[in-house]
C-alpha cells in the first residue's frame, strides 16, 4: 500500500465508509467518490468494491498508488488530480478498460510515467497537466483512440510530432511550458490549430435525435449554396427625369 508524508495522518477510510461513498452517475455508472477527504494513503479498504465503474480520489494527499489498483477491471474513468503522486504504478497498464484518466496536478516526472500505459489502447483522455514532467512519453503516441491530452504546465520544451499526428485527437493543450522561442514549430502549431476547430463523427456513433438534427443543418446548408441570389432591385420613380436628359434638352440654356 501507498505511504503517505511524514506526520500526515489522513482519515481512514473503511469498507462501510467506502460503500456509502458510491454515487450514480447520470449514465448509469457506479462512482465511487472520495474526493476531498483527507486522505493519505491508498485506501486498501477500496478494493473489495473493484467492480465499480469510476473512481475518484482527487484533491487529498496520496503519495503513491499501489500495484493493486489493477484489480479495478471495469473501471473506465479514474480521477488522481491534485494529490502528491509522483509515479503510477506498473500495473495501470492492466486497466485497459479505461477511457479517462486524470493525474494533473501531482509531483509526476517523466520518469514517473511507465511504459505499460502503452497498453490503455482505449484511452481517450489523458490529463498530464501542472506535474514536472520534461519530456513526452513516447507511449502516448501509440495511443490512437486520444482525443483529449492534457500537457500544460510542465517543464517541455517540445512535442514530439507522434502526438499532434494522432488520428482522433480533438485537443491538446500545451499551455506555459518553456519551448524555444527560437524553435517555433509551425507545422505543430497549425495542425494543433485544424485539430481544435475540426470534429469529424460517424453517423452510428450518434444518437437519434442528434444524427436528425446534423441531417437537417447539412441540408439547410445545401439549400443556402444551392440559391441564387437576386440582383439589387432598381429604384423605379416615373416621373423623375434624369439629370443628363434634363441637361441634353437644356443645354442652349446653360451655354
Amino acid at each position: 500500500m501507498a505511504q503517505g508524508g511524514k506526520g500526515l495522518k489522513g482519515k481512514k477510510i473503511t469498507f462501510n465508509v467506502a460503500k456509502n461513498c458510491i454515487r450514480i452517475t447520470f449514465d448509469g455508472k457506479r462512482r465511487l467518490d472520495l474526493s476531498k477527504m483527507g486522505i493519505t494513503t491508498f485506501p486498501r479498504s477500496i478494493l473489495r468494491l473493484n467492480d465499480v465503474e469510476e473512481l475518484d480520489l482527487s484533491r487529498n494527499m496520496i503519495r503513491r498508488i499501489p500495484e493493486s489498483i489493477s484489480k479495478f477491471q471495469n473501471l473506465r474513468w479514474l480521477d488522481l488530480h491534485s494529490n502528491y503522486i509522483d509515479k503510477l504504478p506498473e500495473s495501470i497498464g492492466q486497466m485497459t478498460t479505461l477511457l479517462y484518466l486524470n493525474i494533473s496536478n501531482n509531483k509526476l516526472t517523466t520518469n514517473g510515467l511507465p511504459v505499460e500505459l502503452n497498453q490503455l489502447k482505449n484511452i481517450r483522455t489523458v490529463n498530464l497537466g501542472l506535474n514536472h514532467l520534461d519530456s513526452v512519453p513516447t507511449t502516448l503516441g501509440a495511443l490512437k483512440e486520444l482525443h483529449e491530452v492534457g500537457l500544460n504546465d510542465n517543464l517541455l520544451k517540445t512535442i514530439p510530432a507522434s502526438i499532434s499526428k494522432l488520428p482522433k485527437l480533438k485537443k491538446l493543450n500545451t499551455k506555459r511550458n518553456p519551448f524555444p522561442e527560437t524553435e517555433p514549430s509551425t507545422t505543430f502549431i497549425d495542425s494543433i490549430k485544424r485539430i481544435e476547430n475540426l470534429y469529424l463523427v460517424e453517423a452510428k456513433d450518434l444518437c437519434g435525435p442528434c444524427l436528425r438534427k446534423c441531417q437537417m443543418a447539412r441540408e439547410n446548408l445545401n439549400k443556402m449554396k444551392s440559391m441564387v441570389l437576386p440582383g439589387p432591385r432598381k429604384a423605379i420613380f416615373p416621373t423623375l427625369v434624369s439629370p443628363n436628359s434634363m441637361a441634353k434638352d437644356s443645354k442652349e440654356d446653360w451655354r
